[in-house]
C-alpha cells in the first residue's frame, strides 16, 4: 500500500502537524519492530544481533557498557554474554584499566554470525525497497539518519547521556547496523 500525502499538506504542515502524523506513523513502525521482535524471540539466537552489532561495531566494552549502550537491563546482557561466551561468539578478558572487570569482545566466529545477521536484514529491506524510485530510497535513508540524530540529542537534553553511548554525528553512522 502506498500512502501519498495530502495534496498540498506535505509542504504546508505546521510542527504540530508533522508531529501528530510522525507519531501515527512511528506508532504503526514500532508495532511491525515488535511483531518482527515476537518472531525472533522463537528463533533462539535472536538476541544475539543487538549484542554483536554492538561489539563488532564499537569494539571490547564492559557488560554495563554494552547494556547502557542497548538500553537493556544488565541481568538481561549478562545473560545473553554468557550464552554467546559459550558459543564461543564472544570473548571475555581482563580490563586493563580495572582488573576487578572484564572486557567483552566478538570472536571471529562473533563477527561472522553478526554478518551474516546483517545479510539476512539488508536482504529483507532490499526487497521492500526494491520497488522504490533510488530517489525515494535516498531521502528516506537521509532524513531518517536525520530524525535519529535529532532524536538522540533530545534524549540526551531530556534525560542526560546519550541513548547508544556515541556521538549521535557517528551514531548515524553505526545505528543501522546493529540488527
Amino acid at each position: 500500500m502506498v500512502r501519498e500525502p495530502e495534496p498540498g499538506r506535505a509542504e504546508t504542515a505546521s510542527a504540530a502537524e508533522a508531529a501528530t502524523a510522525m507519531g501515527d506513523e512511528m506508532t504503526r513502525f514500532i508495532r511491525l519492530i515488535n511483531a518482527t521482535k515476537q518472531r525472533l524471540r522463537d528463533d533462539p539466537r535472536g538476541g544475539d544481533r543487538i549484542l554483536l552489532g554492538r561489539l563488532v561495531h564499537d569494539g571490547a566494552r564492559r557488560a554495563t557498557d554494552l547494556a547502557a549502550d542497548t538500553f537493556l537491563d544488565l541481568s538481561t546482557v549478562s545473560r545473553q554474554i554468557r550464552s554467546l561466551v559459550d558459543r564461543g561468539l564472544v570473548e571475555r578478558r581482563p580490563d586493563p584499566d580495572d582488573r576487578r572487570g572484564a572486557l567483552l569482545s566478538a570472536t571471529a566466529a562473533g563477527v561472522e554470525a553478526y554478518q551474516h545477521y546483517r545479510e539476512q536484514r539488508n536482504e529483507h529491506l532490499a526487497q521492500i525497497f526494491d520497488a522504490w524510485e533510488p530517489e525515494d530510497r535516498h531521502q528516506l535513508v537521509q532524513l531518517f539518519g536525520r530524525f535519529n540524530d535529532d532524536m538522540a540529542e533530545n534524549y540526551q537534553q531530556l534525560f542526560g547521556g546519550n541513548p547508544g553511548g556515541t556521538p549521535p554525528s557517528a551514531a548515524a553512522a553505526q545505528q543501522g547496523d546493529d540488527e
